[in-house]
């Protein structure tokens, strides 16, 4: 079966009534897990993006305790979970500035946990990876932000 292009879905919706609009809504939110917490997110964070901010690097702080730093095994896994955390909320949000916010805090902790960085080239090459994110993030920002952040990467 051939899905229905964006602008064809938009088409449809417009003249369909609320209250079929919001059955639509609900059934999403029961297909799929992600649909539900991005349903959640516009319905109860995305009017405030900086309390959002603050409630994702607590997740990303519990996240990073929970790392078995013993093992570079587990730790590159770990870090790629949370990766994954932070990937997916980024996509919530939608915002460049919630982005680079994401990264970089991101990236100021893998560089302050006790996990050997240097002795893996995966995990150099995974912290290259969020530089280089950053800095394309950073590039679409106004000027006053993209000054502010290219001072906090070069502390990275």
């Amino acid at each position: 079966m051939k899905s229905a292009s964006i602008n064809e879905i938009k088409k449809e919706i417009s003249n369909m009534p609320p209250l079929h609009i919001a059955e639509l809504c609900m059934r999403l939110a029961k297909f799929k897990k992600e649909n539900k917490e991005l349903l959640s997110y516009l319905l109860f964070e995305a009017y405030d993006e900086q309390e959002y901010i603050k409630n994702v690097k607590l997740e990303i702080d519990s996240q990073f305790e929970d790392l078995n730093i013993n093992n570079l095994y587990f730790a590159k896994k770990g870090l790629r979970k949370i990766l994954k955390l932070i990937t997916k909320q980024i996509k919530f949000s939608g915002q460049k500035q919630t982005e680079v916010e994401f990264l970089i805090y991101f990236c100021y902790k893998l560089r302050d946990s006790e996990i050997a960085i240097n002795s893996s080239i995966a995990l150099i090459n995974l912290y290259e990876m969020q530089i280089k994110k950053i800095n394309k993030a950073i590039a679409s920002l106004h000027e006053d932000l993209r000054y502010d952040y290219e001072l906090e990467i070069q502390n990275l």
